[in-house]
């Protein structure tokens, strides 16, 4: 048992993680968060184009992207990525609720949704592909 212990353990540390926000509290803040949980984040951007630029040139496993960027939204740089040919598991946030997103959500590239409030490591690696 404890060997697949010690692989799950190894699984979680090798995700690698681009965090794309025009917030550099909140990109602190989910770094310090995810690197807590043994993920690995290789990339901050804090725009759209920047994250999409980090993306190709990174390939990370998992974008963790916000859905209001100074250049564009994220469900705009969500398309993007999907069509890329490296395509990460995309993962919006936002400080608004999935409620209050549910119309965009719904129709978005994207994997998945987590509130900036309830952000973790375990969260965002339940979304992965």
């Amino acid at each position: 048992m404890s060997s697949g212990l010690a692989a799950c353990e190894h699984a979680r540390m090798a995700i690698r993680v681009l965090i794309v926000d025009d917030h550099a509290a909140f990109r602190a803040t989910a770094r310090s968060l995810l690197e807590a949980d043994g993920l690995e984040v290789v990339g901050e951007a804090e725009d759209g184009a920047s994250g999409i630029a980090a993306a190709r040139s990174i390939r990370p496993e998992v974008v963790l992207l916000d859905v209001q960027l100074p250049d564009t939204d994220g469900f705009a740089v969500a398309a993007e990525l999907a069509g890329n040919g490296h395509r990460p598991t995309i993962v919006l946030t936002s400080s608004r609720s999935a409620e209050e997103l549910a119309g965009m959500l719904a129709t978005t590239a994207a994997d998945g949704f987590i509130p900036k409030a309830e952000l973790s490591g375990a969260a965002l690696a339940s979304f992965l592909r």
